[in-house]
């Protein structure tokens, strides 16, 4: 799973480099998660601007990567694709996870 991780000062942002997150890129998706993760800084943010398709295993990974967090640490979403949105509305995922329209606007709002 190529995931990049990026340190902004009050964020990691982790951006998925692959079109599909589902049942065969799941565990490599939480195990990079984690190894990304683990003593980071509180604020974390999953840019999934070039995720095209998520499964239910890859929504499950996206969920577990969230509860393998440090006490402290927050999971947000940023840059859903339409299909991918579609699919965290449907499961009320939407309502568990802040989801950022753009990073653009997560920018304003850390500095606002």
């Amino acid at each position: 799973m190529d995931l990049q991780s990026t340190k902004t000062n009050d964020a990691l942002i982790i951006t998925v480099n692959e079109a599909r997150i589902d049942a065969s890129a799941a565990i490599r998706f939480k195990d990079g998660m984690r190894a990304l993760t683990d003593g980071g800084p509180a604020h974390v943010v999953l840019d999934l601007s070039k995720v095209t398709f998520v499964d239910s295993s890859g929504l499950g990974a996206i969920v577990a990567s969230m509860k393998q967090l440090n006490p402290g640490q927050q999971l947000d979403l940023a840059e859903l694709t339409p299909d991918v949105a579609k699919v965290f509305r449907l499961t009320r995922m939407d309502s568990v996870f802040v989801i950022h329209d753009s990073m653009d606007s997560l920018s304003r709002r850390a500095a606002g």
